[in-house]
């Protein structure tokens, strides 16, 4: 079973808050339950005592932990393919398909891409969430990391955290973006509709910034570049600036078919099955040997051949 050794002092920001609290921030791979766990079990110290998760840290103090690893759930292997553009011991990157949902939940039990990392890597078990770092939406296609050993995991996690893993994505737009730009608006849950996100002075920061490739009659293909990773972000963001993505029917209320154009582009705007999103390019250090690492993948057929009917499209507005 694997075992984790981890230490590190508590900063002034930290000075006086619950010890289970302080954990969280310092060591967030993991969650508040397992951090409560290992304080009771006297598995987490703080120079070198046992104490309660209320008890309060103090600046300078030192947090060890010494703990094993138990297999994070129940969830089953599953044999689904992987389309895996990189592996070696300690990450595997993942071109993901349209329709794979990353992890198991409440009324998705299975068939995720959990289930398959599970079956390919029976060790990720032992990772928290199977080792996946960042979530792509169960329609968005793409590169996605995942860590395979726990030194790995707490790297990339960090990582993501202090925003040093660039994501890039390509997205087609409903409306003609005049310039590329920024979007800044916190993200939080919906006040009324729950499996949504909003924008919302009580949500976390959110940064979005974006440029723009090609202009058509009434649409618009982007660039973007992920900031901050918000649940939904670049979904939110573009249908909180007027121009939500094209397919995404959570996030659009009916399909907008523009005036005067052709028959085969109202088709393949109106039968288009998921949002137009793609995560493209993923850099990174790796988390071992600190060499950066870059990868791209192609846009996939849906989206090419929708490019395809907009250029075909713009091309009878200008004759």
């Amino acid at each position: 079973m694997p075992s984790i050794q981890l230490e590190t002092t508590v900063p002034e920001t930290l000075n006086g808050h619950r010890f289970d609290q302080a954990l969280v921030n310092l060591f967030p791979q993991y969650s508040r339950s397992q951090h409560q766990q290992w304080i009771k079990n006297g598995q987490t110290t703080l120079n070198g005592q046992q104490h309660r998760p209320r008890d309060k840290v103090q600046t300078g103090q030192t947090v060890t932990i010494n703990a094993s690893l138990e297999n994070e759930s129940s969830w089953a292997a599953q044999n689904i393919p992987l389309n895996i553009v990189y592996e070696d011991e300690h990450l595997i990157v993942i071109d993901k398909p349209a329709g794979l949902i990353v992890h198991p939940g409440a009324g998705n039990p299975d068939q995720t891409l959990v289930n398959a990392l599970l079956y390919y890597d029976p060790k990720l078990a032992h990772l928290p969430r199977a080792g996946i770092i960042h979530r792509l939406d169960k329609d968005t296609t793409g590169l996605l990391v995942v860590a395979r050993s726990l030194e790995a995991h707490n790297a990339l996690t960090k990582a993501m955290q202090d925003r040093e893993i660039k994501r890039e994505y390509e997205a087609i737009v409903q409306g003609v973006m005049v310039a590329g730009g920024d979007i800044e608006a916190p993200i939080g849950r919906h006040p009324t509709k729950r499996t949504q996100m909003a924008v919302t002075q009580a949500g976390k920061p959110a940064i979005t910034h974006y440029r723009v490739l090609q202009r058509f009659h009434a649409h618009t293909h982007i660039r973007i570049q992920l900031e901050t990773g918000r649940t939904h972000q670049i979904r939110v963001h573009f249908q909180h600036s007027n121009y939500p993505l094209v397919g995404d029917k959570t996030y659009i209320k009916r399909v907008k078919i523009p005036a005067g154009i052709t028959d085969n582009l109202k088709q393949a705007l109106k039968t288009f099955p998921r949002q137009a999103l793609h995560a493209i390019a993923l850099s990174l250090s790796h988390p071992i040997s600190g060499k950066v690492l870059t990868w791209e993948s192609p846009l996939p057929t849906d989206m090419c051949e929708l490019i395809v009917a907009l250029q075909e499209d713009a091309n009878t507005h200008h004759d």
